[in-house]
């Protein structure tokens, strides 16, 4: 999403905006309307001005011509000389001269043009024209001659400069003040666009809860209003989607009464963490059952035994929080199975009789006075031991339980234990976490749209004097211990080290739920990320939906914090968490990885096939990608084709690898 967003942003930048046309072609109008202003005002002043200096020659040569003709004897050279010097003396005219009929100078007086106080380009614009004003100089009815005046433009260049300066000022300031206005108009005008702008980007990256508050002309508060009614509808709609979806998930995967697994939805996570190559780890199934229930439903009514049902469903799924991985399903009546990763047979037989104890503390005293007992049976994984023989061993050592007839757990194979206690198991991996013994193998995730892998996922195997232990093996003892956040740490650092090497090759790994839990760790994985600088784009961080829901807070924070570092992020093993679907809204997600038990079979499971097409259809409608694991057969990954999926990963496409032999190019 952030990559399509920015692409657009890249692709739209160098267009003005709508603001900066209305402001360049408003202001720019009022510019050239101050400008022929300033033109019409300057040309009617110098026009002004240029009148005003042809007059006052005009006046001058008139009173000179009156004054030779009345007051002085025009024929005395002297005399016309000394009226015209006082003439001229006065600094007003650049020349005054007194013609005879013939054409020739009597007398008269110039001067050059110079000393004008204004700037001499601005004399080259105004380019006043020098009139020269005649006037007749006669006695009586004799024409002695004529008199030609022209006055001095200093005066008229000066008062045109003073003029024009004023213009200048008056334009520039009326000008700016008038720019000013325009923008603050249309910034106020047009706030509700960017306003606008944000929201759509919100849609865009399918936030549906942005509103534009701010009002302006009516016409945009229209367009606001219909925005915000958009948005209000998409979100809505999304709501709608997501609890369809969980609902379809509740459906095909929940029990109806007790809300744990169908049978159907326990077997297929139990075969995935059973029988799948890499995710094999060992555990112990445990096979619970109410005797005489059939007795306890005539008796007291089908009311009354969901009841006894959901109090039931109760225990267990307390004791599903207290073991981390565990998941349990009631396939039929009063029967119950649990699955609990990476238990010891030790442990186990311990937390069975204390579930035995309090489901039958709960069923005595809600079936009083009848006799009660709760039977268990347990069988524990090992190589070579498939889902149907794990159940049979587990119904079988069941079988046992109830030939007593007091309340009673029992394992199967009690003499087959394993050859690693809990004490070795935590020093084995406390020794892998001190030696950094951890090695780094890796998965493709393919896609049908790209040539190369969208990423590899990373897994961890530790690797001591036994062999390589794979990471479905060792992670649940791990996370038993408390250790699961160290071991995190140091995959991480080692990946990062990878991408150095690296950098073209993305790579994707899965953080436990105690990890991102863990503020410390929260804090040194942002640290290294940021360390990395570039390359940390090029790493996937899958957080687990069960983390989301609940760890919610730090989760927030978590997956926030990487948003700023550009760091992708998933949501892993999707589906199996029981999550609403609308935390999407809230956190920003790049994919969804669909758990492998709603990939296996999925070409002849058509219940699955529909979730996941739902998922498909919202998790793209709000730019999210969804990928599959598990992938084991062509049938399989046919369908998820068909269906759309962004990548996908299983033995099928691709098996893991060391990383170090493709380093090497073994």
């Amino acid at each position: 999403m952030a990559g399509t967003h920015a692409s657009t942003k890249h692709k739209q930048r160098g267009v003005a905006t709508l603001r900066t046309i209305l402001l360049l072609f408003t202001g720019g109008l009022l510019v050239l309307i101050l400008i022929a202003g300033f033109i019409t005002s300057f040309g009617y002043f110098r026009d002004y001005v240029a009148g005003q200096l042809a007059g006052h020659a005009r006046d001058g040569a008139t009173a000179v011509g009156l004054s030779l003709s009345n007051a002085i004897d025009a024929r005395d050279p002297v005399a016309a000389a000394s009226l015209i010097d006082a003439v001229f003396d006065s600094g007003r005219y650049l020349s005054v001269k007194y013609l005879n009929h013939k054409g020739g100078e009597v007398a008269g007086r110039s001067m050059a043009l110079s000393d004008i106080r204004v700037p001499p380009w601005f004399r080259s614009i105004a380019n006043l024209k020098l009139h020269v004003a005649e006037a007749e100089v006669v006695r009586g009815w004799s024409r002695l001659g004529k008199v030609q005046v022209v006055s001095h433009p200093g005066r008229a260049y000066e008062d045109l400069w003073r003029i024009t300066v004023g213009l200048v000022a008056s334009t520039a300031i009326i000008g700016g003040v008038g720019l000013f206005a325009l923008f603050l108009l249309l910034r106020r005008t047009l706030r509700p666009l960017d306003e606008l702008e944000q929201q759509a980007q919100a849609v865009g990256q399918r936030d549906f809860r942005r509103r534009v508050t701010v009002r302006s002309t009516r016409e945009l508060n229209q367009v606001t209003a219909a925005m915000n009614q958009m948005a209000d509808d998409l979100g809505q709609l999304f709501d709608g989607q997501a609890k369809l979806i969980q609902h379809l998930r509740r459906l095909n995967n929940e029990d109806s009464v007790t809300g744990l697994l169908t049978r159907n939805a326990f077997d297929q996570r139990l075969k995935v963490e059973v029988e799948s190559e890499e995710k094999a780890a060992p555990g112990v199934v445990i096979m619970v059952q109410l005797s005489n229930f059939a007795g306890f439903n005539q008796a007291y009514g089908r009311s009354e035994a969901n009841r006894l049902l959901l109090r039931i469903a109760g225990v267990v799924h307390s004791f599903l929080e207290t073991h981390a991985g565990s998941f349990a399903s009631r396939p039929t009546g009063a029967e119950f199975t649990i699955f609990v990763p990476g238990a010891m047979p030790a442990d186990a037989g311990v937390w069975c009789r204390e579930l035995v104890v309090e489901m039958d503390g709960v069923y005595a005293d809600m079936a009083a006075p009848m006799d009660t007992a709760v039977h268990a049976g347990m069988a524990r994984t090992r190589e070579g031991r498939g889902t149907r023989d794990l159940m049979a061993a587990a119904d079988e050592a069941l079988r046992q339980a109830q030939a007593g007839e007091e309340s009673a757990c029992h394992l199967a194979d009690a003499e087959k234990e394993g050859h690693h206690d809990l004490e070795t198991w935590r020093m084995i991996i406390s020794q892998a976490i001190r030696d950094q013994s951890i090695s780094l193998w890796l998965q493709p995730m393919v896609s049908e749209e790209q040539a190369v892998p969208v990423y590899h996922q990373v897994f961890s195997r530790i690797d001591n004097v036994e062999g390589s232990l794979k990471a479905g093996v060792f992670v649940p003892m791990a996370e038993r211990f408390g250790l699961i956040a160290d071991i995190d740490r140091l995959l991480v650092q080692r990946v990062l080290a990878r991408l150095a090497e690296v950098p073209d090759q993305p790579l994707a790994v899965s953080l436990g739920s105690a990890s991102v839990a863990s503020e410390s760790f929260r804090n040194d994985v942002l640290g290294m990320l940021e360390q990395a600088g570039p390359n940390a784009r090029q790493l996937w961080i899958g957080i687990a939906e069960q983390a989301i829901h609940h760890h919610r807070t730090a989760v927030r924070l978590f997956v926030r914090e990487l948003g700023r570092l550009g760091v992708p992020v998933l949501v892993d093993r999707f589906g199996v968490g029981g999550v609403p679907f609308s935390y999407l809204r809230n956190l920003r997600f790049q994919a969804l990885r669909i758990d492998n038990s709603f990939i296996h079979d999925v070409d002849t499971h058509e219940d699955n096939r529909f979730y996941l097409e739902s998922v498909l259809a919202i998790a793209h409608s709000r730019g999210v990608k969804v990928f599959a694991t598990g992938v084991e057969t062509a049938a399989e990954y046919s369908v998820l084709s068909k269906l759309g999926i962004d990548g996908a990963m299983g033995y099928h496409l691709g098996r893991p690898f060391a990383a170090d032999n493709q380093l090497t190019g073994d």
